[in-house]
């Protein structure tokens, strides 16, 4: 029962997160679930909560969805993905996710700092592709797809639905990979089946709340709390990959 619950409280937060800033679950849901939960079995299941989320947020807040903005992040992300893979054999994934995360505490700090936050729009759908592509490369080789993408949402400047209507689709998409290559590798047990049951109602319901206090929040104030959330997972993935 209280594997359970705990679980349960996990898929809630993440939900939340998720349903409020379009990403987000593993990083809120990780720090109650490795307490009870081998890694081997969060891992697919952050995976799945987060599809879950992914596709209920973007049901439920139907973002300004514009194609011709869309597609050279994903095929850049799907492109980059079956090379990171390729390159796990040749990389340490420790030191490749330390860097990620100063690097996030790096630009997020200065950021978070700055009187006004940066706009960079340059390079047109080439830079966003090659965006993508280091994207879906860093989600192959360390999982974590949707880190950069949403640092150049960003930096473009655009309002939280015109971010949230590039970042998501990618990351769901390249989620949605990666979950069929856990079943493909047998990963997906019936454990995990179970354990995705017990998070459903969590997932849910977090992902509806977050998306109610989504709609109370303006470009700015968005944008500080994707920052925040940013840095935070810069800091986990680097103490954590320190240790």
């Amino acid at each position: 029962m209280t594997i359970a619950l705990t679980v349960l409280a996990g898929a809630l937060l993440g939900g939340f997160v998720s349903g409020l800033t379009g990403f987000g679950t593993g990083l809120v849901a990780l720090g109650l679930w490795l307490h009870v939960l081998d890694p081997l079995l969060a891992a697919p299941l952050v995976a799945a909560c987060s599809v879950i989320a992914q596709t209920q947020a973007l049901i439920t807040i139907r973002p300004r969805f514009v194609f011709s903005r869309i597609w050279p992040f994903l095929l850049g992300g799907l492109l980059g993905v079956p090379a990171g893979t390729l390159a796990l054999a040749h990389i340490e994934t420790e030191t490749f996710r330390v860097a990620v995360g100063i690097f996030l505490i790096g630009y997020c700090s200065f950021t978070l700092l700055s009187r006004r936050l940066p706009v960079i729009d340059v390079g047109g759908r080439p830079a966003d592709g090659a965006v993508g592509l280091v994207g879906g490369f860093l989600g192959g080789a360390a999982g974590l797809s949707g880190a950069l993408v949403t640092v150049w949402c960003g930096l473009k400047g655009w309002g939280k639905a015109e971010q949230r209507a590039v970042y998501q689709p990618f990351n769901l998409t390249i989620l949605t990979w990666v979950l069929v290559s856990y079943g493909w590798n047998g990963v997906l047990t019936e454990e995990v089946g179970r354990l995705t049951l017990i998070c459903l109602p969590g997932t849910l319901l977090g992902v509806w709340l977050g998306v109610r206090a989504y709609g109370r929040l303006d470009d700015r104030q968005f944008r500080r709390i994707v920052l925040w959330l940013l840095l935070a997972s810069g800091g986990v993935l680097t103490i954590t990959n320190l240790m």
